[in-house]
């Protein structure tokens, strides 16, 4: 194995290391549509759910039943419909619908015990009937009506797993159907969780199914690895009606209008206190533990707080600037830095950090003509797409400007292309400021771009 990928590698580790840390006695709710359980990856899920269960993180999982439901009221020849996405059917139904719904959640306790985990289903739902709403009787369907918080708690404390059958009883007693999403994201409220994943066959965002803005972060996939509250808003209404000529959207695109009803919840979520709201592919194996032990995971993260964020640099980011910079300055883009120099000159610099890991740095040095110079860019190569880059180089020119610089320039060897994108032009060696033009090599035969400000 090359050093290069055994430094690859060694980064890898060190982001699960951080994770770990990070999340270590986090709570997360897991939605899981009752679509996967006949899938070979089922078994999959079930083993990572309790790696992570056992790397101290508090897991509540609350199953879908509708595919069950569905075949439960086939065989026995009793009729619904469905109505923005609600089950219609008669009371006499509900027996029935209540028995499919706990038979996904033990079935889901069953394969948990078979990994050595204890689990426990409970009726900790309290509903209310929908009633007749724009003369339609919703007689068997009920909303959310209190979910008893305490009690999940303490079965959390004591290293058990909650799951949540999508049942919620009157406080006669009587049993309603309720939406398991709706539900998993109101258990999520209520816990105030770190992330509430929904997990479900084919759930990725990408160019193939939805029209993405072209200001939004793109995997090299083509798929969406996050948005923050106003860009999932703004999905939402450019995928309300097709973007061409205002057509609603086609009764056929199910899982596309499940996968919005998502983002819609998850917005709401996010508003309401919970960290992250992930909507992940089913059809994956190890999503989800990508999804938490990765900066980038697999899926499509929908978030309100600082995500990834621009700071100054500190001493203490020393060694994590060397690491980043190292392939960069080995394949000749940057000019090498040490240990000494990088923390005479560390106020220059600015790092971008993806949950407390260092992802980009940049520095700006200013010089007494009024020019400034931007130096030492450099973005992990894993999140490129993320448009961090661009962002920073963005940070500093502003903060040339309040520094009253009239222009900025780089010298670069190898990415004059990228540099030109960002606005800037190619200019003479001869306009460098005299103590930068001092250090200027000419065997490096560095391009000299200006941008004016």
């Amino acid at each position: 194995m090359s050093i290069q990928s055994i430094s690859s590698k060694a980064e890898d580790i060190r982001d699960v290391l951080r994770y770990i840390k990070k999340f270590k006695a986090a709570s997360v709710v897991i939605y899981i549509d009752d679509r996967l359980i006949d899938q070979p990856l089922f078994t999959s899920h079930i083993r990572d759910i309790a790696m992570i269960h056992e790397a101290g993180i508090q897991v509540v999982i609350v199953p879908g039943a509708r595919k069950r439901i569905d075949e439960v009221l086939e065989t026995n020849n009793i009729q619904w419909r469905m109505k923005n996405g609600v089950r219609l059917t008669k009371e006499d139904a509900l027996p029935l619908i209540k028995m499919a719904a706990f038979d996904v959640a033990n079935r889901i306790m069953t394969s948990l015990a078979g990994e050595g985990k204890t689990a426990v289903i409970g009726n900790w739902v309290r509903a209310r009937s929908m009633g007749i709403l724009d003369g339609i009787d919703f007689s068997a369907a009920g909303d959310i009506d209190k979910i008893q918080v305490d009690a999940v708690k303490t079965i959390l404390e004591d290293r058990f797993i909650p799951i949540f059958p999508c049942i919620g009883w009157s406080l006669a007693g009587k049993p309603y159907n309720i939406s398991s999403v709706e539900l998993a994201a109101e258990i999520a409220q209520r816990l105030q969780a770190d992330k509430l994943f929904f997990l479900l066959p084919n759930g990725n965002i990408s160019e193939e199914n939805f029209f993405i803005p072209q200001h939004i972060s793109r995997s090299p996939e083509n798929k969406i690895p996050a948005l923050n509250i106003s860009e999932a808003q703004e999905l939402l209404e450019k995928n309300s009606f097709h973007h061409e000529n205002n057509v609603p959207l086609d009764e056929n695109l199910s899982q596309k209008e499940k996968i919005l009803k998502l983002i819609r919840i998850g917005i709401k979520a996010c508003t309401n206190g919970v960290s992250r709201v992930h909507i992940l592919d089913g059809l994956i194996d190890g999503t989800i533990p990508c999804e938490i032990f990765s900066n980038l995971g697999c899926g499509t993260m929908i978030y309100e707080s600082d995500y990834g964020r621009i700071r100054e640099m500190t001493t203490e980011d020393i060694p994590a600037i060397l690491n980043l910079i190292r392939p960069f300055v080995e394949e000749g883009i940057l000019l090498p830095r040490t240990e000494q120099s990088l923390a005479a000159t560390f106020t220059d610099y600015i790092v971008y950090e993806l949950d407390n890991g260092i992802k980009g740095c940049a520095a700006l040095h200013l010089y007494n003509d009024f020019q400034a110079e931007i130096a030492a860019v450099a973005v992990d190569p894993v999140c490129s797409h993320l448009g961090i880059g661009p962002k920073m180089m963005e940070y500093l020119l502003n903060k040339a400007q309040s520094q009253q610089a009239t222009s900025v320039f780089i010298l670069t060897t190898r990415t004059a292309d990228w540099f030109e994108m960002q606005g800037f032009i190619p200019d003479d060696i001869s306009t460098l400021p005299t103590k930068r033009k001092e250090k200027w090599s000419p065997s490096r035969g560095s391009k000299l771009f200006r941008k004016k400000l």
